[in-house]
């Protein structure tokens, strides 16, 4: 055993805590409060292995679970941010590189390159497992949202075809959720959860 390698490992397992301090927009299910991105990242693991049948030919289930349980860890330093906030995204990609640099470098050099790989991996979003991951991750907050009657949604008006718009990946990551995802939307509309997509004004 090497024990500054070790100590480089355990010092990653403390600091990777902090994210059970991150609160994300989303209410949890119960509507008592906002979720955490711990939460949010263990609850895409467990997605993905429920839904794996689903996934893209070729996608890598244990390298999908690895990057949704990682692909939020940069949150420590950068913070959640909110998909729906224009500005608040325009500084997000440093941010998170910035972030990304520093909590994976606390890692030894070859864990630390893995772990990187895996977050650029999941942020390119060109592999099947990839695609895959990211799909799942605009379903959850989509779910959550739907369960506690417009949630987010509600409370800052969004409407309809910006979710629709959010949730594209999921038409390429897997496919054959895209109608569910259709149906989820369409019913939240109809049950007053999510605004309808604002009408088009035509001048003559």
């Amino acid at each position: 055993m090497q024990p500054d390698r070790l100590q480089q490992q355990m010092q990653f397992i403390v600091e990777i805590d902090r994210l059970k301090q991150i609160l994300r927009q989303s209410l949890i299910t119960g509507g008592s409060r906002r979720e955490n991105s711990a939460e949010h990242s263990w609850h895409l693991a467990i997605m993905a292995s429920v839904l794996a049948e689903y996934a893209l030919p070729g996608a890598d289930l244990l390298r999908t679970l690895q990057m949704l349980l990682i692909h939020d860890l940069v949150e420590i330093d950068a913070g959640d941010t909110f998909c729906y906030d224009l500005q608040a995204n325009q500084d997000k990609a440093d941010r998170e590189l910035q972030a990304a640099e520093r909590i994976f470098g606390l890692l030894p050099d070859d864990l630390g390159r893995e772990m990187r790989s895996l977050w650029d991996e999941f942020e390119l979003r060109e592999t099947p497992s990839a695609k895959f991951a990211a799909a799942l991750d605009r379903i959850e907050p989509m779910l959550l949202n739907q369960q506690t009657q417009g949630g987010t949604w509600k409370l800052h008006g969004i409407t309809s075809d910006r979710v629709l718009q959010r949730m594209q990946p999921v038409a390429e990551g897997t496919p054959e959720l895209w109608s569910f995802v259709e149906e989820a939307i369409e019913d939240c509309v109809v049950a007053g959860y999510l605004a309808p997509q604002p009408s088009k004004e035509f001048s003559v």
